[in-house]
């Protein structure tokens, strides 16, 4: 799309114009209500001050100009009420709502590198399990900034209140007077007329891209830098109610477009060496909570963070390359798309906003093929509505917290340690009574951010040893860091995996038994704490800079590449001993799993059998419309690209994945939102 261009003369002119029509219809409005001026100037601010401390494009015109326009259009509701002292009050309501909107986008961009969602107030009691973690690793000072603004707001109304003097000076000057009448009958009007001129003279600058963005919303941060956070947040909760009004709009075209995609996809399932192979074997799927390949790669003074994990990747089928897809809702999204092969909801989260939607999953698949298929958890079954979602992917049981002793916790409970150890009779009881092949995901829980049980944890050395002229020094560089805690817990859960798979092993259940190990996510570690993983200088005991020998430049985009998990597919006979390094997803865990245990296809699969299908390439898309290959890594909110292995490639690559990642996002969304899998499934 061509960019518009003006010349100086038409942009002196169009402020011109402007500065007239501000002058008569809103500065008079402003001598009147200097609190309505200090509001809008303060509020805009506020909104400079969060894309400062977020996404850091305070130099773009286009959202602040949004944000202009949103707080005209605010402002004129304050005209509404009959008095000036309810009218003063209003502004210093609406400037509370403003900064705690602020506050709220502030913290949540710590967390999940997005802006909050509307939709997630149905996920809000969550926080309350994760409190610690919210106040010790996400929560900083300069998220209470914005709060700055309301006590400003609220200082100048007490004081407004000592100016009656000057204000019945200023409404007896019979011109003002006349003027001021037609004000309170027009102020209205005048307010809302010019907030939205505001926004539509920004809106003609706004590109096709950027738009598309607006109208999809699964790309938040380039929505706010684009559109300010207010016109953000309201097309937010308009598209957060969707879920509700679905069957008034929208429905019939999602529909045929979910119809003709799986028409043209139509992928014949071949056979390949892989097929059947684990076919009739139990299956233990261990969710691994914010395990992250770095881990199976890092070792201190000789000793493995994760030396089990490490050698089960050695002896099994091994993604070195895989990541996962999840979106706001984190674990649950991670369990979603693991097992349906669909991408994560772009508004809200599916175990709580889309539970009550029909879904193909690999539980059911299994149990179609006769397997019992349970799932356990040491929290409380309605954490993520897991109660209630687990029975719907087709879990015939979930043990959730009330079927554990819970005699020893760290962190948000039960221990990993106790909960491998006492599901390891739950199995055995399972085996005897069900006398059929099972299909169960256990869910660990004591490696949750934020890693402050250490105490309770075997000790394990994070420091570094080196020799300096002729003496031994130990340099305790990370330990007290997150990413040294997070070592230290890993190294927790990777014992607590050995003991387990010992006691399998024991009982005998591992004979017949193949193990399934995905990280869910990321540990959302800092990106500094990763250049001082790299470029710690053990002899100055001091971080490297560019210039300095062994210097590693630890870009954004290879601490997006740093997010992979493990996704271990291993048996203790090592039937299959093979490291895939194509660019593998969550979505795809499905149609490889499918194939080596040779259950019926899911039609309805986005993701692909990355091992049996040999190929050379994949493209991994994230919720916000980034994808990965083994050639780029595409970030979806500012178009940048960035070269994986070096080579380059033309703009056909990039226009054919970009193309291929919004459609498989939209997909994807549809058949959540509109409930298509039971739509089609009753229409066959």
């Amino acid at each position: 799309m061509k960019k518009l261009k003006f010349s100086k003369d038409k942009v002196k002119t169009f402020g011109r114009k402007v500065k007239s029509f501000l002058e008569k219809h809103c500065v008079v409005y402003f001598k009147k209500y200097p609190l309505l001026f200090y509001f809008v100037v303060t509020v805009l601010f506020n909104t400079l001050l969060l894309r400062i401390i977020t996404v850091g494009n305070f130099l773009y015109l286009k959202p602040l100009f949004a944000d202009l326009g949103m707080l005209f259009i605010f402002s004129a509701f304050m005209f509404l009420f009959k008095n000036d002292r309810r009218r003063k009050k209003y502004l210093v309501v609406m400037s509370f709502v403003t900064a705690i909107i602020c506050v709220i986008h502030s913290v949540y961009y710590t967390y999940y590198d997005s802006f909050a969602s509307i939709s997630l107030l149905a996920t809000s009691t969550f926080v309350v399990d994760v409190g610690d973690a919210v106040v010790d690793q996400v929560l900083r000072f300069t998220d209470l900034l914005y709060l700055w603004q309301p006590i400003f707001m609220l200082s100048c109304y007490f004081m407004d209140k000592k100016k009656k003097k000057s204000e019945k000076s200023f409404e007896n000057n019979s011109d003002t007077k006349r003027t001021l009448i037609k004000n309170k009958k027009h102020a209205f009007i005048d307010m809302l007329v010019m907030g939205l001129v505001i926004l539509v003279c920004t809106s003609i600058f706004m590109t096709k891209t950027e738009w598309s963005r607006f109208g999809k919303l699964w790309n938040r941060e380039s929505v706010v830098s684009s559109f300010g956070i207010f016109t953000y947040q309201i097309n937010d909760i308009c598209q957060s109610l969707e879920p509700k009004i679905n069957n008034l709009f929208g429905f019939d075209k999602a529909l045929k477009k979910v119809i003709d995609y799986y028409d043209e996809k139509n992928e014949e399932t071949t056979s390949n060496k892989y097929t059947g192979i684990f076919e009739g074997m139990n299956v233990i799927v261990i969710h691994a909570e914010s395990l992250q390949t770095i881990a199976l790669e890092s070792s201190f003074n000789g000793v493995e963070v994760a030396p089990t994990f490490k050698k089960l990747a050695s002896e099994g089928i091994y993604f070195s390359n895989y990541y996962s897809q999840v979106g706001v809702g984190t674990s649950s999204d991670a369990e979603f798309t693991f097992s349906t092969s669909l991408m994560p909801s772009s508004n809200g989260t599916v175990f709580v906003n889309y539970f009550d939607r029909e879904y193909q999953t690999i539980q059911k698949s299994f149990e179609d093929k006769g397997y019992y298929t349970f799932s356990m958890h040491g929290n409380t079954g309605d954490f993520w509505n897991r109660a209630t979602m687990h029975k719907n992917m087709g879990y015939e049981k979930f043990y959730s917290k009330s079927s554990f002793d819970i005699d020893e916790t760290i962190g948000l409970g039960i221990s990993d340690k106790s909960f491998f150890k006492q599901a390891v009779p739950m199995l055995q009881d399972i085996i005897n009574e069900k006398n059929q092949p099972f299909y169960g995901t256990l869910i660990t829980l004591t490696n949750h951010t934020p890693w402050n049980d250490l105490e309770l944890m075997d000790e394990y050395d994070t420091t570094w040893t080196v020799e300096i002229d002729g003496e031994q020094i130990v340099r305790d560089y990370i330990s007290g860091t997150t990413i040294g805690d997070y070592f230290k817990s890993v190294h927790y859960m990777d014992q607590a995996m050995e003991q387990f798979l010992s006691d399998l092993d024991k009982t005998g259940i591992l004979d017949n038994t193949v193990v399934v190990i995905y990280g869910d996510h990321d540990a959302r570690i800092s990106s500094k704490y990763y250049d001082l993983l790299y470029n710690y200088d053990p002899y100055t005991d001091e971080i490297k800079e560019s210039g300095d020998e062994g210097y590693i430049d630890y870009n954004e985009y290879e601490y997006k590449l740093d997010k992979n998990v493990p996704f271990i597919i291993w048996t203790k006979n090592k039937k299959i001993t093979k490291e895939i390094t194509v660019p593998t997803g969550m979505i795809d865990a499905y149609p490889i799993l499918s194939n080596l245990f040779g259950l019926e296809e899911n039609e309805f699969q986005l993701g692909h059998d990355i091992l049996g299908n040999g190929s050379t390439d994949n493209t991994v898309v994230f919720t916000d419309g980034s994808y990965v290959t083994s050639k780029i890594y595409y970030n979806g909110q500012n178009s940048e690209i960035y070269s994986v292995d070096g080579s380059a490639v033309d703009e056909e690559y990039i226009r054919k994945n970009s193309e291929y990642a919004d459609e498989l996002i939209d997909i994807s969304n549809d058949i959540i939102t509109y409930d298509l899998i039971k739509e089609i499934k009753e229409k066959e």
